[in-house]
């Protein structure tokens, strides 16, 4: 499998960056031929593809920068098609995609993002489209591939149980797939784990997940992600990881064994009450850039959970999380930043690490060695 790492520095690009868009539709090309530029001037369409045959062949003689991709196109679809360019020509791909399952299977294979088609149902405009996508192409221009040791679904078919300003790096000597014993303790089930990711998340996550036991302590999670499709990835995970992984609702309780991923379009906060820790989802305005916020999860963390919090940052770009966890770290909050070899986009945890937000730095495949290596402790 392929993994997207930063690129040197954040600076924008000083040239421009060169987009194929693959598409069966003439009017959605001409839509992104006529806008995109506009909307951000270092953003070149070199060509357009109308098939999958055509994109590839367009892909070796042009050798885009980033490709644009629907999901949906009649023969090879998106995904089989992200599985040829990951294989033959590896390149950074947004996708672009309706109210559809099939973007995460297109994610799973290499894909380093998407963004929804524009609905007019919910208010999704075609300007909100195309500034989002101009935003990820820029983003996508900032990454580079790497080879990473792909995640296996085996877990899938498995029957599921009810139920200080220094940060040092972690070796990566522990295997990804031999992980600790986590000892059962009613101390862990005082503890909270807040987990916040952006581009490349989505399959950062799930390796994470997937690999930490069913008593494991309760899990929040904030994914830039929009409304609707965060309730499709909550069940995907949910089918492939041990523990109970849902899209949070206004009230869920956290609790041991159970990870509530923010619903896309609302802010998600930690609530302490008389029985214990919940969630508070409810529409907000954009924190740090997004909706919902790692910022808003984490600095409610803080202020709820206090010591007795654990925060995660993952790949991401951009700073959101940062302070957040700023502010769990200053209130005894034990924090594991991804490291920047095993990013998509070495921005959100950067942020962090510079802001001495992050107790320890760790490759993705580790973080759960170092997870429960810090529960054991406690």
């Amino acid at each position: 499998m392929l993994a997207f790492c930063q690129a040197k520095n954040n600076m924008p690009y000083e040239r421009k960056i060169r987009v194929l868009t693959v598409d069966d539709s003439l009017f959605f090309h001409r839509l992104l031929q006529d806008s995109l530029n506009k909307i951000n001037p270092n953003i070149e369409i070199i060509g357009k593809a109308f098939n999958a045959h055509d994109a590839l062949e367009k892909i070796h003689s042009l050798s885009p920068d980033v490709v644009t991709l629907d999901v949906e196109m009649p023969g090879m679809s998106g995904i089989e098609l992200t599985k040829v360019i990951m294989n033959q020509k590896p390149t950074p791909i947004i996708l672009v995609s309706s109210l559809n399952l099939s973007v995460f299977d297109a994610l799973s294979n290499g894909a380093i993002d998407f963004v929804q088609k524009p609905d007019l149902k919910n208010n999704y405009t075609t300007s909100a489209f195309l500034s989002r996508l101009a935003s990820k192409i820029v983003i996508g221009s900032h990454a580079r591939l790497t080879k990473k040791a792909p995640i296996h679904n085996s877990l899938a078919t498995e029957r599921k149980t009810e139920h200080p300003n220094s940060s040092k790096t972690v070796s990566t000597s522990t295997s990804a797939h031999i992980q600790p014993r986590l000892k059962t303790s009613l101390t862990l089930n005082s503890k909270i784990i807040a987990i916040g990711a952006s581009t490349g998340g989505t399959e950062t996550i799930l390796e994470i997940l997937r690999q930490l036991p069913t008593h494991i302590p309760g899990i929040v999670i904030t994914q830039h992600m929009p409304a609707g499709f965060t309730k499709m990835y909550a069940e995907r995970l949910n089918r492939i990881c041990k523990i109970e992984v849902k899209e949070a609702k206004n009230g869920d309780v956290i609790k041991p064994g159970r990870a509530l991923i923010a619903p896309g379009g609302l802010q998600m906060k930690v609530v302490k009450g008389s029985s214990g820790y919940s969630v508070s989802c409810h529409p907000g305005n954009n924190v740090s850039g997004h909706c919902p916020s790692v910022d808003v999860l984490f600095s409610s963390m803080a202020e709820q959970a206090g010591s007795n919090g654990i925060g995660i940052i993952l790949t991401g770009m951009g700073r959101d999380g940062a302070n957040g966890m700023l502010q769990m770290h200053k209130a005894g909050a034990y924090t594991i930043g991804q490291d920047k070899n095993s990013c998509v986009v070495y921005g959100m945890p950067m942020e962090a690490y510079k802001l001495g937000a992050v107790s320890v730095q760790s490759p993705c495949s580790n973080i759960p060695s170092v997870l429960i290596n810090y529960l054991n402790t406690l």
